[in-house]
């Protein structure tokens, strides 16, 4: 999954990349959440367009978007088929710029949180789909998630799903909804390149969303765990209780 990434290059080397016209000056971000707005590219009148849209993907048929559960990812095995995916699969495809991602490994008293990002330090593009949300009063709401896949094995001892990584020479594959049915350009859902990624653990501090700083992202050494106690004889150890959130993330 991806349910926090850092968008910190500088304005014109996102605009260098993804080619848009619109000149956006936006500050860095290290910890994006979901519901906050984030930029997408997008086609439109085929030129690549820049705008920012709420994460967390509203399709456009919802009928009372408080009953609808927040989509931040979309399973790349399920935008072909699935109501929610299938009509942006088909028409709105867009690509979310990114400088990393984090995802939280399990095993000790808390997760650990982990940074993920190119090895190059180049930016990254997540495949993306989007949609416009019309309400009642035909007020509008344009929305996004981020599509993933299979961890790759640079990501897997961590979590078993990760984003999918549009690579630059796929970006206008991707985005040509005119041009590229969604079967087609369903095939760049995959892992991304083992070489392509390089992770490292971070602070507990990006567990909570008020944090967004520059220190989020500096690596930080991992304590060993302690030594299990023995029970003493002839008494049964304590079972520890089960661990299966991360806390304050959400």
């Amino acid at each position: 999954m991806c349910g926090r990434y850092a968008l910190t290059g500088s304005p014109e080397v996102f605009r260098q990349l993804f080619g848009y016209m619109e000149q956006p000056n936006f500050p860095p971000r290290y910890n994006i959440a979901p519901t906050q707005p984030i930029p997408v590219v997008r086609l439109v009148n085929r030129q690549r367009q820049f705008a920012l849209m709420r994460w967390g993907l509203l399709p456009s048929w919802v009928k009372d978007p408080k009953a609808f559960s927040l989509i931040v990812n979309a399973r790349g095995d399920g935008v072909l088929d699935k109501p929610a995916f299938r009509a942006a699969m088909k028409r709105r495809r867009c690509l979310i710029p990114a400088d990393g991602f984090y995802e939280w490994k399990a095993g000790g008293p808390r997760k650990q949180p982990y940074y993920i990002h190119a090895r190059s330090g180049a930016p990254l593009a997540f495949a993306g789909l989007w949609d416009t949300w019309t309400g009642p009063n035909g007020e509008e709401l344009d929305t996004a998630a981020i599509i993933t896949t299979n961890a790759n094995h640079v990501v897997s001892p961590l979590h078993d799903r990760m984003p999918v990584i549009v690579p630059p020479e796929a970006f206008d594959l991707w985005l040509d909804s005119d041009n590229v049915d969604a079967v087609t350009a369903a095939a760049l859902i995959a892992p991304a390149p083992d070489s392509l990624l390089e992770v490292w653990p971070v602070s507990n501090d990006v567990n909570r969303v008020a944090n967004d700083n520059s220190g989020l992202l500096e690596p930080v050494a991992i304590a060993p765990a302690p030594p299990a106690e023995s029970a003493p004889a002839g008494r049964r150890p304590r079972r520890e209780k089960k661990n299966d959130g991360q806390g304050v993330l959400f």
